[in-house]
């Protein structure tokens, strides 16, 4: 087998799926224990299952990855950290991290380990690299909604940095961009950037009748793409799926397996992919830019009685081990001297002996009978590259003193594979990050659009803008940057007019547009995009240029109080939450654009309309209705500002809201208090 420029990456839910998993021909895995996973519904592991599978994946030459991308909690820090290191300990080869808060204690005390950037940073633009590169990642998961021209120079920057590109082939698609998302904590109280998705939209909802299923994408399939990805860079090719069974499993890796041979995905492995599980069949409609529509799909009865007839063919996939590992084997069979069997793997070499071989008394023993026996290797992750065989004339070796020795030498091959390396670690001690400050916060009013904003701007300290359509404006405005970012060139050209009219302050929920307004110069505002939820967090991202942080809308009040940030903190106070942006609008199920004017909305079967909010290349679903505090400003101590977002709201209603900020007033008409008061799962 030649040697390979790319790596087969596949989920493993359960030990059973890891199993499927390196049987089928994985060069890696990736799975989560039952904490500070993003599939903590899945069965995952327990310490003990992840310390047998880390040793049974050494043996058989596959790297494994562990799943740390969740939002972390102040009061968890401590335990996530533990976790990471006995998983370190065991022989984890890498953990897939979203927040950089963990990310880097993590690196500062086991530095022998591997840091992958989780697709759940919302990493979709090139600037974002170096920043990475910076704090020690090694690889990263670009954004699964970028097209194919936007991918290309993303990964020329990856290489050029040496930076691996993961990149997600195949397995169900989130409708919102991933690390955005607050759609299942609002509505169900269990929050997908903390790994306890709900799925709340694969139930219905639809632009028209509240019938459709217009959130539901069909699962994404890019296997007859391999070859371009290669050719871009792209080194690793993830399969999604730690909910999935083991066959599904079998059958992806498969697949995946032949069309980076083949370079193309033949059809009988497509109706093997499609029969094992679908939601109306595959979309590459992001990587091709051909969204809409047709990219839309659910799960059918049809589709669920398909899955189950191939079940049992689909087991034969993983029966046996995958022979990945090349063995170079040498056999000295001398007549009065023990016989001696030899494997070589790369700087491995093992050897056994025992019993010397007999004078032949019929046919003696063949070399051609001795490499029979040497290459069978079924059943080990091995396969002979090269049998040389040194043996006397006349003899006559048994057929049960080769096999004995063959595998002797494969288990102490084994072993060698098993064993850790010694690994570098530094203890860290957690502190207890208590403070409530007695401040008044300062006002941060964020409007949609200019039009908005009220004559009087009398209690708000500083007006935020998109940067769309912001083109003028005072010492006290601030510009918000998109959360998908699609040219660099134009935000930073944009910026430098900005700055040259006197705007200072950008507003950044993502790293790329973080490190876009640091390039420019910019001072930072941290938006909740980035869910800051504890110190480590915000002591990184302070250091990356945000001086200011908007913590994350799934915190609970009290413990944003008393969050002991390096610079200034505030929350999302009022408003409509974004709980998701999206890059293929659901609009366009049912209207055009030029239909919609920006206006559109979605329902749910409830008859609940959630208004959508345009911005040109992604669109956001923001929640039915507004958080309201104004009547609790006990909520306020402590911090040091608080963020008033006006979306659909006329200037005179912005106005009056301000007022009744500035007042305490209770509030009218339908309202919620967020995720403020309750504890987020």
């Amino acid at each position: 087998m030649p040697d390979k420029n790319y790596e087969i990456l596949a989920p493993a839910g359960s030990y059973e799926a890891l199993l499927a998993a390196v049987r089928s021909g994985a060069d890696a895995v990736y799975f989560g224990l039952k904490d500070f996973s993003a599939r903590r519904n899945a069965e995952n592991f327990s310490l003990e299952e992840m310390e047998n599978a880390v040793k049974y994946c050494r043996r058989n030459g596959v790297k494994t990855y562990l799943t740390l991308n969740v939002a972390v909690k102040e009061k968890e820090l401590s335990d996530a950290f533990l976790l990471a290191k006995k998983a370190y300990f065991a022989g984890v080869d890498g953990f897939i991290i979203s927040d950089l808060g963990l990310a880097r204690i993590v690196k500062e005390s086991m530095p022998d380990v591997e840091l992958h950037a989780s697709t759940q940073m919302t990493v979709n633009s090139p600037s974002a690299l170096p920043v990475l590169k910076r704090l020690g990642f090694c690889r990263v998961v670009p954004a699964r909604e970028m097209s194919r021209d936007e991918l290309i120079p993303f990964c020329k920057k990856a290489n050029e940095l040496g930076i691996e590109v993961e990149v997600f082939v195949h397995g169900a698609l989130c409708m919102c961009l991933s690390g955005q998302c607050l759609m299942s904590s609002v509505l169900g109280g269990r929050s997908g950037n903390r790994g306890l998705c709900a799925g709340p939209c694969r139930l219905p909802f639809a632009v028209e009748n509240g019938t459709g299923y217009d959130l539901s994408l069909k699962d994404l399939s890019l296997l007859d793409y391999i070859d371009e990805l290669i050719d871009m860079g792209v080194y690793s090719f993830k399969i999604e799926g730690r909910m999935k069974r083991p066959e599904y499993i079998a059958a992806a890796v498969t697949a995946c397996r032949t069309a980076a041979k083949k370079g193309i995905l033949d059809e009988d492995a497509k109706r093997m992919l499609e029969d094992v599980f679908s939601r109306s069949g595959f979309t590459d409609g992001y990587y091709t830019g051909n969204s809409g529509r047709e990219m839309f799909g659910v799960r059918k009865d049809s589709d669920a009685i398909r899955s189950k007839s191939v079940h049992g063919f689909l087991h034969g996939l993983y029966r046996n081990e995958y022979q990945r590992i090349a063995v170079k084997i040498s056999a000295e069979i001398k007549r009065n001297e023990p016989i001696k069997i030899g494997f070589v793997s790369g700087e491995n070499r093992v050897f056994a002996s025992g019993g010397a071989p007999q004078d032949a008394k019929t046919r003696p023993t063949a070399k051609e009978d001795i490499n029979a026996l040497l290459s069978k290797l079924g059943g080990t992750p091995y396969y002979a590259e090269k049998i040389e065989i040194s043996l006397d004339n006349g003899l006559f070796v048994s057929a049960a003193q080769i096999n004995d020795l063959r595998r002797i030498c494969c288990e102490k091959l084994g072993e060698i594979f098993e064993k850790i390396p010694e690994r570098r670690f530094f203890e860290r001690d957690f502190e207890k990050t208590t403070e409530i400050k007695d401040t008044r916060p300062k006002i941060y009013a964020e409007f949609a659009r200019k039009e908005q904003i009220p004559d009087d701007l009398t209690g708000v300290d500083l007006v935020i803008l998109p940067l769309q359509n912001c083109e003028k404006a005072t010492a006290r405005t601030a510009v918000k940057l998109p959360k998908f970012i699609d040219s660099e060139e134009e935000i930073v050209s944009r910026l430098k007019r900005l700055k040259e009219g006197g705007i200072k302050k950008v507003v950044c929920g993502t790293l790329p547009a973080l490190a876009l307004a640091q390039k420019c110069g910019m001072e930072v505002i941290g938006d909740i995009g980035l869910n800051v939820l504890n110190h480590e967090n915000a002591q990184v991202l302070k250091e990356l240029g945000a001086e200011e942080m908007t913590l994350s809308a799934e915190i609970d009040i009290r413990a944003a109080q008393s969050l002991k940030t390096p610079g200034k903190k505030g929350v999302f106070a009022y408003g409509r939450l974004p709980l998701m942006a999206v890059r293929n609008c659901p609009v366009k199920n049912g209207k055009s654009c030029a239909e919609c004017r920006k206006n559109g909305r979605i329902t749910d079967r409830l008859g609940t309309e959630f208004p959508i909010l345009c911005h040109g290349n992604y669109s956001e679903i923001l929640n039915s209705k507004p958080i309201y505090l104004a009547d609790k400003g006990e909520a306020f101590s402590g911090l040091d500002f608080i963020v008033l977002s006006f979306t659909a709201e006329q200037k005179e209603e912005c106005r009056r809201i301000i007022d009744a900020y500035l007042s305490g007033a209770a509030p009218k008409g339908d309202f919620t208090r967020g995720l403020y008061f309750k504890e987020v799962l």
